[in-house]
């Protein structure tokens, strides 16, 4: 059965379906859009192309398809390159639709190929990873990386349809479904006590009854956030808030090169640094924070660098983040665990600080 929530934004609304198998919800849609003389392209990963190639043909069948490595590599200018010259090539006119099927690093670099090409055509995400399903595919970020920073390059590009499939997630690696862990603990941590609560209760794995609803809910709350801050323009508070644990860990990223951390594995660190930096501001006590690390680890997660990192650099690149404003770096930290705010005018020292106590020297 296919449940249905609803990202309301005007004329830039569109549905969420949820279902153990989804498939046929996505070949539904694939056959209606090329009834209606429209060009139909798939972008994918290698990983997905190998491990769920019947789920893909009883998708899209024939459609012409573009296999890219999988990792966080591929969010680069050349592979951007890659699949804008794939458009090009299949004769994508605008009324052409593009298929976003992997993990997020697929769905931010089509989104962001969508977003550009032909100064914009339609795209669906077709998340694959845990990541993806509860946070990536939905609000419209797209985006690649550069040298000098994580997601310096994008644009907001809002799907016509999200099509999250549970079942896919039986293939996906363990170390993949902890990483997106990450982002169901951040969005208990900065919206959702009771969410955090559960997580506390029972860690959640691929074969919980509770992982499907768990889905919905934090594509739920996103989507209210996105819906009243879709640019990311709020003074303060907004979709920044879905950046916790982020700066921390998108420094990380951007330090070892994209490669040594997944980005789950980079925010769940960042997650312990913002829950250092929230005590040390004086909003969460020590068991509070304890309980945020506790709940990271029963998730298979790093709380702390698996090697020492150099603190200047990890500063150089957390001065590069996106949430500089005016030459100052606001933080989103937590107020209680369930409500997080951003707030600048930190002193650097204190990130600093809490950067050594992970393993920054």
């Amino acid at each position: 059965m296919v449940e249905s929530l609803t990202v309301n934004l005007g004329a830039r609304s569109y549905p969420i379906r949820f279902g153990r198998d989804v498939s046929s919800a996505v070949r539904v849609q694939v056959d209606a859009l090329i009834a209606e003389g429209r060009k139909v392209v798939v972008v994918t990963d290698r990983n997905f192309g190998h491990l769920q190639l019947e789920a893909l043909r009883d998708m899209f069948g024939g459609q012409p398809t573009l296999v890219l490595d999988p990792g966080e590599e591929t969010k680069s200018l050349r592979e951007l390159g890659r699949v804008l010259d794939f458009l090009a090539e299949q004769r994508v006119d605008r009324g052409g639709a593009l298929f976003a099927v992997g993990g997020g690093v697929i769905g931010d670099l089509a989104g962001f190929a969508a977003a550009s090409y032909l100064r914009g055509i339609a795209f669906y995400q077709v998340p694959t990873t845990l990541l993806a399903m509860v946070d990536s595919s939905v609000g419209g970020k797209t985006g690649i990386n550069l040298h000098a920073g994580k997601n310096l390059v994008g644009a907001f590009h809002q799907p016509r349809g999200v099509f999250v499939g549970t079942g896919l997630l039986e293939t996906l690696p363990p170390r993949e479904f902890a990483a997106g862990m990450a982002e169901v603990i951040k969005t208990g941590l900065l919206g959702d006590a009771d969410l955090f609560a559960q997580l506390e209760h029972a860690a959640l794995t691929v074969n919980s009854p509770a992982l499907g609803p768990i889905i919905r809910r934090c594509c739920a709350l996103k989507a209210r956030v996105v819906e009243a801050d879709e640019h990311e323009t709020a003074k303060d508070g907004g979709r920044a808030l879905l950046n916790l644990g982020h700066t921390f860990g998108h420094a990380i990223e951007q330090v070892t090169g994209y490669g040594a951390y997944l980005h789950g594995e980079a925010v769940a660190i960042g997650l312990a640094a913002a829950a250092r930096l929230s005590q040390k501001l004086g909003y969460l006590d020590a068991g509070m924070e304890a309980r945020v690390e506790a709940v990271i680890k029963a998730h298979a997660l790093p709380v702390r660098l698996r090697g020492p990192l150099p603190l200047a650099a990890l500063m150089s690149a957390m001065a590069r983040d996106k949430k500089v404003r005016a030459g100052e770096l606001r933080f989103v930290v937590l107020k209680s665990l369930g409500e997080a705010v951003t707030q600048g005018g930190i002193d650097p020292a204190l990130a600093e600080k809490c950067f050594r106590e992970v393993g920054a020297v």
